[in-house]
């Protein structure tokens, strides 16, 4: 869930943000804000379909869960932290605008895989376990656009927000470290529930 809050708070403000920041931000008319938009969001597509290629063959390649899901996620994490960082400094545009589309790109690689993760973890409740996940993104979703639009109106800066997506993103690359998709919950509670179920029958044998 921290996870992919740390995501959504850097992807929400491309879905909310990302239109205005070109036009009062960068100074473009309607016509060119959506041109640029629309080449940032389209790297997008390609992320989120490169990820779940590039888990999948890891995963078929290695058998290893943890290379497919941890790692893509921490490498995407990186990228998009590479990417988004020089959106602090750089003046040029065509710059400026290559740079948010490849972090946008990186950021996006992580749908595949760490959708996968509730799978992997919890297969017999995997409902809950994606909502739950889903949740962390939600949350991220409702502050995230609002600090955006309170910092830009009390600074003026457009770029200055990003920073904290810059911030959260290697919180999110450090709290990867912590998932363990290969640990699946479901055997342990079955393997609980098998070893309740066997003291109980040796006890009623001892009586």
């Amino acid at each position: 869930m921290i996870v992919y809050f740390c995501y959504g708070w850097t992807g929400w403000l491309f879905f909310t943000w990302l239109p205005t920041f070109f036009m009062h931000g960068r100074g473009l008319d309607l016509k060119n804000s959506a041109l640029f938009s629309a080449g940032v969001f389209l790297s997008g597509v390609l992320g989120n379909t490169a990820g779940g290629v590039l888990s999948d063959r890891i995963l078929k390649r290695t058998g290893n869960v943890v290379a497919a899901r941890r790692n893509v996620i921490i490498g995407a994490f990186l990228g998009a932290l590479v990417f988004l960082a020089p959106v602090l400094f750089v003046k040029s545009l065509p710059v400026m605008a290559a740079s948010m589309s490849l972090s946008f790109f990186f950021l996006e690689m992580t749908i595949g895989p760490i959708w996968a993760v509730p799978m992997d973890i919890t297969p017999k409740h995997v409902g809950i376990a994606s909502g739950l996940v889903n949740a962390g993104s939600a949350v991220a979703g409702i502050f995230s656009p609002i600090v955006f639009g309170f910092v830009v109106d009390h600074t003026g800066n457009w770029t200055l927000p990003f920073a904290g997506s810059v911030g959260l993103l290697a919180i999110g690359m450090v709290m990867t470290f912590f998932m363990r998709p290969d640990i699946a919950l479901d055997k342990s509670a079955d393997s609980d529930d098998e070893t309740r179920h066997g003291l109980k029958l040796a006890d009623r044998l001892g009586h």
